[in-house]
């Protein structure tokens, strides 16, 4: 049976706070080089596909992302990132099958109200996970870039 079809209020401008896991919560990042391909494909969609990346935090099995669409629908640009990541990963680590539980599960937020709490609470998830100790201490989210910490990334803010 073909799955039901995904509701997403998609319209240029909106903005989306994506969430998405691994299957049976397992995890999506194995090494530091799975973080940095991640990165680097969100790089090379938003160069095909053009929007804005506000906040993101790559946690070892799920990732949050803050995105600011254009013209181009979400469900295109999460589909192109989404695919590439997970043929790498299944290709690098020889698996087979899904690499995320499901689809991703997307927030359509409004800016005003909720956009720094939602940035905040992105930033925070490593401590609430008992990675770290401080939200500088985790290379996988945007809170070193918006302390001006080095990054070990690109332009994927604009």
């Amino acid at each position: 049976m073909p799955r039901k079809a995904r509701f997403t209020i998609d319209y240029p401008g909106g903005l989306y706070h994506v969430i998405n896991r691994g299957v049976n919560r397992g995890n999506i990042f194995f090494d530091p080089k799975d973080y940095i391909f991640f990165l680097e494909s969100l790089t090379k969609t938003q160069e095909k596909f053009p929007f804005r990346l506000h906040s993101f935090c790559l946690m070892p099995n799920h990732f949050h992302l803050l995105i600011q669409t254009t013209t181009i629908g979400l469900s295109r640009i999460l589909s192109s990132l989404l695919t590439r990541y997970a043929l790498r990963i299944n290709r690098v680590y020889n698996r087979v099958g899904h690499l995320f539980q499901g689809r991703c599960k997307t927030i359509l937020c409004e800016k005003e109200p909720y956009f720094l709490e939602l940035v905040r609470y992105i930033s925070l998830n490593p401590i609430r996970s008992n990675l770290v100790r401080k939200p500088k201490d985790w290379l996988w989210s945007s809170y070193r870039l918006f302390c001006n910490l080095k990054f070990p990334m690109f332009k994927i803010f604009h």
